[in-house]
């Protein structure tokens, strides 16, 4: 994607991309524009991101009178919620004090406590922390003493996380409100792949908290791609590419080792094919610096087949974008239709998918008929 034309001559998604990527060209952007791209930075959950740019340039002055109040606020929530989760990191390690076990705190929790670029203007939802699987009993027991615990979850769901998946039901504090989701692997026990964990907590480094750790810088990237392309829903598609664009950026820029270690470790691991997506996204929609050594390097470990690897670059840029009437369009929503089921396929296998997928359609089907509310 060009990132260099006028910006009052960009479609909707060039626009949102160039400002967050060249926030000067916004220098001149006359109104209705300023109107597209705040309606697409907030659906994106980019408002907060795009108002730190915004700053970062000295450009505050340039933005229109209409469009500033926006920006202002999401640049508030953004720096109360990164200050929140430090709070609450520090209310978990309170919690998890006695817990004799590696204790890694994973995505924005990370990202926040590290003080790094993808922090910046992010806005944070639940808190991800990553435990052995031997000690989430210990973990839950004593996040429940300090006011934690699954609200809702019936009997089915339980089983669910439990039985199948890589982490068990949030639990959510009955006093603040806050999230934490308790994870023993970065994707379920039933996916095609799951990694070998110990790998990642072997490399985890420590934190700016004590007691805590964060994934070293390549399995950062690694984690955040394999989030992304095992996901089956991109409500928040393009926030995490730009999150994967920050981390890369300043992690290649602050180790010359990152490329070769990168490609190295996404071997090692058995992830060579997220990354590789990731890496192609990041090129084709940011217009970011992939060497292209070592983007060769992974894309040929990915060994996706040359029919499968055109048909998945192509899916995961459209499906990647926000929907939102401004830009949506046919290929976005058969792209969105069609990582639904290749997300819910990598992560079950049809043996549990069909039945799963079937009580959750049923249940929704009855809760609506009844007027409940659903999830």
């Amino acid at each position: 994607m060009a990132l260099t034309a006028k910006a009052n001559d960009l479609t909707g998604r060039q626009l949102l991309v160039n400002a967050l990527q060249n926030p000067v060209c916004l220098s001149e952007l006359p109104l209705a524009k300023w109107d597209t791209l705040i309606r697409l930075a907030r659906v994106s959950n980019l408002i907060g991101r795009l108002a730190e740019a915004i700053d970062t340039v000295k450009l505050t002055s340039h933005v229109p009178d209409k469009a500033l109040p926006h920006l202002v606020s999401a640049r508030l929530l953004a720096n109360h919620q990164r200050q929140a989760i430090r709070w609450e990191v520090k209310h978990l390690g309170d919690a998890l004090n006695s817990l004799d076990a590696p204790k890694v705190l994973l995505k924005g929790a990370a990202y926040a406590v590290q003080s790094l670029e993808a922090a910046g203007g992010r806005v944070f939802g639940d808190l991800d922390l990553l435990v052995p699987k031997t000690a989430i009993p210990a973990a839950e027991a004593a996040l429940m003493l300090k006011g934690w615990g699954a609200e809702g979850v019936d009997s089915y769901d339980q089983r669910y996380y439990r039985e199948w998946m890589h982490e068990i039901p949030p639990m959510v504090h009955r006093g603040r409100g806050t999230v934490v989701d308790l994870h023993h692997n970065i994707l379920p026990l039933t996916a095609r792949y799951c990694p070998t964990i110990e790998l990642f907590f072997a490399d985890a480094v420590p934190s700016s908290v004590p007691g805590f750790q964060v994934l070293s810088p390549v399995d950062m990237v690694i984690h955040s791609a394999t989030h992304l392309f095992y996901e089956s829903e991109m409500r928040n598609g393009l926030r995490d590419l730009f999150d994967l664009d920050a981390l890369i950026r300043q992690f290649s820029r602050d180790r010359t080792e990152f490329w070769p270690l990168l490609a190295e470790r996404t071997d090692a691991i058995g992830l060579n094919w997220p990354v590789f997506l990731a890496l192609s996204c990041l090129r084709d929609i940011l217009g970011a610096y992939v060497p292209e050594e070592f983007f060769q390097r992974i894309r040929v470990n990915a060994n996706l087949g040359s029919m499968p690897e055109v048909f998945l670059t192509k899916l995961y840029y459209w499906a990647v974008w926000p929907k939102h009437p401004l830009i949506d369009n046919l290929p976005s929503r058969l792209s969105r239709f069609l990582v639904y089921i290749r997300g819910h396929y990598l992560r079950m296998p049809l043996r549990l998918l069909l039945p799963h997928l079937s009580r959750k359609a049923l249940g929704r089907l009855y809760k609506s008929g009844s007027g409940s509310d659903h999830r």
